[in-house]
């Protein structure tokens, strides 16, 4: 089988997913993994599909054909696994510009690579405003040194004013 991600985006409304899962089905296709959401009035979301190879292009076209109900890319997928192990990191704050610029910038000096990464922001229930809400699944190989990781997120907490546990 081959395997292809897809990147789906359109205005949300009813029979979405269901219109796409028809399509992939038809064509012989495998929905295997997805993340999907409404964000600001769009349905986006990522889907792995896996394809009988004879029948990868037949999807692609079939796929387009959703233009106007949905604008859908298909990529070649990858077959390996992401190598080495995980960490999580859970951050909360008061909602500005840059929170997610420096801790990414925190984990790209150290090598590392962002697995999953789910954000919200919400209405602080005492002090009014915004607050700010990550939850990231971090790769990190063998020679993956945590504690410095942990030393460098820690001063961003008194920088940003957010609290921030890694685990």
């Amino acid at each position: 089988m081959r395997k292809l991600v897809l990147t789906v985006i359109g205005d949300d409304r009813a029979g979405l997913v269901a219109r796409l899962a028809a399509v992939i089905a038809d064509h012989d296709g495998n929905w295997e993994r997805s993340q999907m959401a409404e964000l600001a009035g769009k349905f986006a979301g990522i889907v792995v599909v896996a394809v009988p190879p004879s029948r990868a292009d037949e999807l692609a076209v079939a796929l387009n054909a959703l233009d106007g109900l949905l604008d859908v890319a298909a990529y070649g997928g990858s077959e390996a696994a992401p190598a080495g192990g995980s960490f999580t990191i859970d951050l909360l704050g008061n909602d500005r510009p840059g929170i997610v610029r420096e801790v990414s910038s925190v984990l790209l000096r150290h090598g590392l690579s962002i697995r999953t990464m789910d954000t919200s922001t919400r209405e602080a229930p005492m002090a009014g405003g915004q607050l700010f809400e990550a939850h990231i699944v971090v790769g990190v190989g063998p020679d993956g040194d945590l504690r410095a990781v942990q030393k460098d997120l820690e001063r961003l907490t008194a920088e940003l004013l957010v609290d921030i546990d890694v685990s």
